[in-house]
């Protein structure tokens, strides 16, 4: 090779990954009624988590890409090589500055004529070459070799003195140094690339470019690969005299120191690696043990629970651990409360709901056997007016009943928006008040109360109008004709505030929380039967408590104790 000592340059070879084979689409629901469908793996139940393999891969990935990486030790190797080809120069002009003062003669005749010294120059290379383990070769301008340091060359007899044999490593050590080479010289594709060295019984000049070069009054130096895998690293000067060339003189080391070094300091990189590795699998387990296995029981509780549909089956709670996990345990088990809760309200609604259709069923039944058996038309006359009245209330009660049960579902599906409160209150006063007047019904007088600053809640409009308006209702239902009903709404930091006060008879001792109960029958002294469904104050804590307010009940005492009206209390979120 021409020119200057040849850089290395290591390239990672492409790595050629199997195409990832894609997954099968699924099939959509409903899309083969008939195809049989595979059993489901219960939640919890697989052999693998695949949490705890992905923890574990991505923990280790960071870890092995760092190995991938200085496995090769590229720069390093390549720094060494370049510290060896150095080192060689040196030694080599060393060599050619000893063998310019001794072994070329003195002139005393035709400068053509004037050879090198062929035995004083094999004394002065053995001395020099004794300590160092680097082969020398001089060649004579005509390109023909007169010295050889590791072979017998006609008179030039040098016999190289082979340190003593060390101690031989075992078979196990032998085997993975052997593994070792054979792994990592396959790995390096600069060795690839550099011409092969092959030993022959006799050299030439033209066997080497880097000789051929020194005749000619250049150093330069070159690398080649042994058939055993390892560089040979070579350096030529010229061997001259008063700017005379008279001769090549070549010195060649093999790369097995630097491939030894190259070996120790991978080897150490591979026991940290090791230990990397051990600490990050231990700390990876711990970490999927402490993640995979609480989801993996919330998930076996839950399938548990959904195919049992049994109260024994219970959440973990993994509350105590004071982290997602266990907020999520806690959520699930609210969750389930909730739900059992909702059950248990659907059971009673139901019951609920069969007693109180039952009640006019019944009426109306007796009602019209008894029609059928009398003769007098008074009689037959009051009973149809029960009949009627009776099928009124069952129409009441069933579209309430409906609301009611419908109520939870429309809530869910509602954005809420910015409601103007006081317009609201404003619109169904002027309502009241208009209807009142046509019909010559004078009754409780209607005070609205205001401030003056914006009211805007967060609510659904027409939703939080019904609520306004079963208040409203119920306090005209309780307070006597000439009394009154104070309505105000102000604002009490974050919430808008509403209240709707009458002068009746108050809330019974007990009963401020049953009021809102579905079917709760306290009604006014005188009035009739079956006028109301019970559902009204039932409808707008469900909407209230929907829109994330609050709504409440409390009597309204003098200053001698006595309850002289009732007071509901309604708490909105605050639009701003």
């Amino acid at each position: 090779m021409d020119g200057p000592a040849k850089e290395l340059q290591t390239e990672l070879p492409a790595i050629e990954t199997p195409a990832a084979t894609p997954l099968p689409e699924p099939e959509a629901e409903g899309r083969n009624p008939n195809r049989q469908q595979p059993p489901r793996v219960p939640r919890g139940g697989r052999r693998f988590s695949r949490l705890t393999l992905s923890i574990i891969a991505l923990n280790i990935f960071p870890v092995a890409t760092l190995l991938g990486g200085l496995l090769y030790v590229g720069s390093y190797e390549r720094s060494l090589i370049q510290q060896e080809l150095v080192s060689l120069g040196t030694q080599a002009r060393i060599f050619t500055r000893a063998m310019g003062e001794t072994a070329i003669p003195v002139p005393s005749g035709p400068a053509k004529e004037q050879q090198i010294d062929v035995r004083v120059a094999d004394w002065v290379i053995k001395q020099l070459v004794t300590p160092t383990r680097v082969r020398v070769r001089i060649f004579k301008t005509d390109g023909t070799l007169i010295a050889d340091t590791r072979k017998k060359q006609g008179r030039n007899i040098r016999e190289e003195k082979l340190p003593a044999p060390a101690e031989e490593p075992g078979w196990l050590t032998s085997a993975v140094v052997g593994v070792y080479d054979w792994f990592f010289l396959l790995l390096s594709s600069t060795r690839d690339e550099t011409p092969l060295y092959v030993e022959k019984k006799v050299f030439k000049a033209s066997d080497f470019s880097e000789v051929q070069a020194a005749l000619k009054g250049e150093s330069r130096s070159f690398i080649r690969r042994a058939q055993t895998g390892h560089l040979i690293l070579s350096y030529a000067v010229p061997v001259q005299r008063y700017k005379r060339v008279y001769g090549a003189l070549m010195v060649s080391i093999s790369s097995q120191s630097v491939d030894a070094n190259v070996r120790e300091t991978r080897l150490d990189i591979m026991q940290i690696f090791a230990v990397i590795l051990f600490t990050t699998l231990l700390l990876s387990f711990y970490l999927s043990r402490s993640i995979a296995r609480p989801i993996n029981r919330l998930a076996a509780a839950a399938e548990a629970m959904r195919h049992r549909q049994k109260r024994s089956v219970s959440i973990p709670d993994f509350t105590d651990r004071r982290d997602e996990i266990g907020d999520l345990s806690g959520a699930l088990r609210d969750l389930t409360s909730e739900l059992w809760a909702r059950l248990d309200a659907i059971e009673g609604f139901a019951a609920d709901v069969s007693h109180e259709i039952k009640n006019p069923l019944s009426s109306v039944r007796s009602a019209v056997e008894t029609a059928a058996k009398v003769s007098d038309p008074e009689r037959q006359k009051k009973l149809m007016e029960v009949i009627q009245h009776d099928v009124e209330r069952l129409d009441r009660l069933i579209t309430d009943i409906s609301r009611s049960s419908r109520l939870d579902a429309e809530m869910s599906r509602v954005i809420t928006g910015p409601v103007d409160i006081a317009h609201l209150l404003r619109t169904l006063i002027d309502v009241q008040v208009s209807t009142r007047d046509a019909e010559e019904n004078l009754g409780p007088r209607l005070k609205l109360n205001l401030e003056d600053e914006p009211l805007f809640a967060l609510a659904v409009e027409d939703r939080l109008m019904q609520v306004f308006d079963n208040l409203i209702q119920n306090a005209l239902s309780f307070s006597p004709p000439d009394g009154e009903i104070r309505i105000s709404a102000a604002q009490d930091g974050g919430e808008q505030v509403v209240t709707v006060e009458d002068q009746g008879p108050g809330i019974p001792e007990g009963k401020l929380g049953a009021i809102f109960d579905r079917f709760y029958t306290e009604r006014p002294a005188g009035e009739a039967f079956g006028n109301h469904s019970g559902l009204g104050l039932s409808i707008s804590r469900q909407i209230v408590d929907a829109l994330g307010g609050e709504i409440y009940a409390e009597n309204i005492t003098g200053e001698d104790g006595v309850v002289t009206g009732a007071r509901f209390v309604i708490r909105l979120p605050r639009s701003r």
